[in-house]
């Protein structure tokens, strides 16, 4: 009893003086607000912005997403082949928020990831992960997150959700799915620590030689009275939206779209990189890093936009068959055959696997954003009314919609999911294979064992065939259920506003001409029923999803690549033009509207996805070595710019940890005088490079060779820290893996060398 009634004084005291401290701190400090999310008490701490209608909640945020870089197969061409050996540039993805001050529950984020595509089972783990943060995180979901890529084919695959992405990679991996849902969280956590009382500025200019039209037989099939009214066959113009911190003027972001196909490195490459945005946005965050004008966390996103029948290959598709010939127009063939038939990209000649084209066209892009942004400084259109910030977001069953048509009133309908012939043929960027060519007439079409094969996963219906005419349907996907969905009839339509700014979020990739009639028809519209006077209107694509393209109807009839791979019939854009009106006024006053909800749903294969892809069983070393041991070294010589200089390692496999927020590689220098080394390249630079390569699968043997192309003049553009003369190393992290499964890390140091810039 003495024990307890002890208890009960030390208790009472303890609670006594509790009290005394929180009424200390109320007396002391009577006007502290509660501690609440930043984003609600902006107007306090900032009054003299609460009635400007320039300005709005800005955040934007960076993570690293790069998933398993050896031993999956990449996403985009489809190739079997194709399967990664290393790492070339770590991808990101990058988040970009606005909100309205007055009422921040009115927000959207926007994302971009240094891969494929938006994608369902993605966006549906990034939406739970969300939810799972708590409060504070609430306002962001199903109707305000649009998920977007850069379409690089240079990326991890097997983490899509439906079957027919799946299969060139083996099946779904679920490291590789896991690495970009929790890099994409982890932008979106810093983007909304990030947010700020801001405003936005927009621009636009012209870029040449970055992009050319790999379907121009397609395109001329539009309207001539139509095509008269653009310079090119595909859009030229990149514009920019710039975020400028409202209490320092500090840019933290900008946010471009330009149209390119991530195709600049080619189907034999099997180095991961963000191909060539993933090169503009990471040269444009190095090169503001000494710069005051831009916050210590600024993210550059470049986003796509009606990429469907862009190229970077610049040059041409020409005949790689020693005939010097450029491809037939008509079907891009060599000899009657695609094999042959590839794009050439500025640097084409360069055997690095289109890296030196990769980099041209991403440095293109960088000079011109820059260019841009500083004309912003003197010419901005201000994006003006900070109480329009606005998103709808619904799901449609593109399988069977009847509809009328935006264009003419006549009544029309869709089609359940299918690829014609010609999507088999691929394109000049990454060519197929056998006889399939990119027409309606091609000589795959008079084959036989090709119809025996479209009967063996699914023979077409009458009804299907003359809804999906004049496409010759290959591959019937939208009735293949078994063992899950081979892709989606499901589609996401959504739109999200900015002042007078409005982001179509497209599934599909938008031709040049089909982006061109979608962004017109949802500019009339703004102005109409919106009454909004000068409507700005982008684009991204792919996004939320992966439901191939979308041709003009006339496109269609061609039948090239692109137009059988719009999977829902002819009047497929007329469709997505036709959902994105309807619900174009929840932009606006909204409060008599009935609210949206989705009468169907896509399905998330994430739990029942098939997987032959084999895990790392363990990592050995040979016989008198251990992991990181130097098996050659940098010779101890001076190199320059311009000069390559590469180590060898004995090597574990990085997929045992992907050293997200890391690197697997860097150059150290030795600070002069000292015996302390600093890191000067990681493996986020392009010219560092990081291969593995397995020697021994029985006893776990691996070696790991880290390769330095110094940078010259060419590389260093805009690089605000030059090359220092100096000595230098190359540094190996890895993680090793024990047959038990214990990982375990480790390094590797080569050698030290001599860099002179003279």
């Amino acid at each position: 009893m003495a024990n307890a009634r002890l208890g009960v004084v030390v208790s009472g005291t303890f609670i006594a003086a509790l009290f005394l401290l929180l009424l200390f701190s109320v007396v002391s400090d009577s006007n502290q607000p509660p501690v609440v999310d930043s984003r609600y008490k902006w107007a306090d701490r900032n009054t003299e912005f609460a009635s400007d209608d320039s300005v709005f909640l800005l955040g934007a945020g960076r993570a690293d997403i790069t998933g398993p870089v050896v031993e999956i197969g990449f996403g985009g061409y489809a190739s079997l082949d194709q399967i990664g050996t290393g790492l070339r540039q770590r991808i990101y993805s990058r988040a970009f928020i606005v909100a309205n001050p007055n009422r921040p529950k009115d927000t959207f984020i926007y994302l971009i990831i240094d891969s494929l595509t938006g994608d369902t089972a993605v966006r549906h783990g990034v939406l739970e992960g969300l939810a799972s943060l708590g409060s504070e995180f609430a306002d962001y979901g199903e109707h305000n997150v649009a998920f977007t890529g850069t379409h690089s084919h240079s990326g991890p695959g097997a983490w899509m959700n439906y079957l027919l992405p799946q299969i060139p990679n083996k099946g779904f991996d679920k490291q590789s799915y896991q690495a970009i849902v929790d890099g994409v969280l982890l932008s979106i956590k810093r983007a909304h620590q990030s947010i700020a009382p801001g405003r936005l500025s927009f621009g636009s200019i012209d870029l040449e030689n970055a992009n050319i039209n790999r379907s121009p037989y397609s395109y001329d099939h539009n309207p001539e009275e139509e095509k008269a009214r653009y310079s090119d066959s595909v859009d030229k113009t990149m514009t920019l939206l710039r975020f400028d911190r409202a209490t320092d003027n500090k840019t933290t972001a900008v946010l471009t779209f330009f149209p390119v196909h991530g195709t600049s490195m080619y189907n034999n490459n099997t180095l991961v990189t963000g191909d060539n945005k993933g090169v503009a946005a990471w040269l444009f965050e190095r090169s503001v890093t000494a710069d005051q004008k831009f916050a210590d966390d600024f993210v550059a996103g470049f986003s796509q936009s009606n990429v469907g029948d862009t190229s970077p290959n610049v040059l041409g598709a020409w005949c790689e068959d020693g005939s010097g010939q450029k491809c037939r127009y008509e079907d891009s063939t060599c000899g009657g055959t695609m094999e042959n038939c590839r794009g050439r990209g500025p640097f084409f000649r360069e055997k690095d696997n289109g890296a030196k084209s990769c980099f041209e066209i991403g440095k293109l892009q960088y000079e011109a954003a820059r260019k841009l942004y500083t004309q912003l400084d003197s010419n901005p259109t201000r994006i003006l009314k900070s109480s329009d910030v606005n998103a709808f977001h619904i799901y449609q069953d593109l399988s069977d919609y009847t509809f009328i048509s935006p264009f003419n009133a006549s009544i029309l309908k869709t089609c359940s999911a299918a690829l014609g012939f010609s999507f088999a043929a691929g394109t000049t960027d990454g060519p197929g294979m056998f006889d399939f060519t990119q027409n309606s007439s091609g000589p795959a079409e008079k084959n036989p064992l090709w119809y025996a094969a479209r009967a063996f996963i699914h023979q077409p219906s009458k009804e299907q065939k003359a809804c999906q005419a004049p496409k010759e349907v290959l591959l019937d996907v939208g009735a293949v259920t078994q063992p899950y969905a081979w892709t989606p009839n499901i589609v996401d339509i959504q739109v999200l506003r900015v002042g007078q700014l409005f982001i179509i979020i497209s599934t599909s990739e938008a031709t040049t001409m089909s982006g061109r009639r979608w962004k017109e028809a949802i500019a009339k519209s703004a102005k109409d029923v919106l009454s909004v006077a000068n409507p700005l209107v982008v684009l991204g694509a792919p996004s939320n999803s992966y439901a191939h393209y979308v041709a003009t109807e006339e496109e269609y009839h061609v039948q090239r690549y692109e137009g059988a791979s719009t999977l829902y019939g002819p009047n497929t854009l007329a469709a997505y033009i036709n959902l994105t009106l309807t619900y174009l006024p929840y932009l606006g006053d909204s409060s008599s509207l009935p609210a949206l909800d989705s009468k169907v749903k896509p399905p998330i294969n994430t739990d029942k996805s098939l997987s032959f892809i084999p895990g790392v069983l363990y990592d050995g070393s040979p016989i008198g070595k251990t992991f990181g041991d130097v098996i050659s070294s940098v010779d101890n010589a001076t190199y320059g710019p311009g000069d390559t200089v590469n180590a060898t390692f004995v090597g574990a496999n990085p997929r045992n940890n992907l050293r997200q927020e890391s690197t697997f590689a860097a150059v150290e220098r030795q600070k002069p005088g000292t015996d302390t080394w600093e890191v000067v390249r990681t493996d986020r630079d392009w010219n560092l490079v990081y291969t593995w390569k397995r020697t021994n699968t029985v006893l776990g043997h691996s070696e790991v060779t880290i390769q330095w192309q110094i940078e010259d003049d060419y590389y260093n553009v805009g690089n605000p820290s030059s090359l220092k003369d100096g000595t230098y190393r190359l540094h190996y992290y890895g993680d090793f893996k024990t047959v038990k499964g214990d990982i375990g890390g480790f390094e590797g140091i080569s050698g030290s060398f001599k860099v002179s810039t003279t």
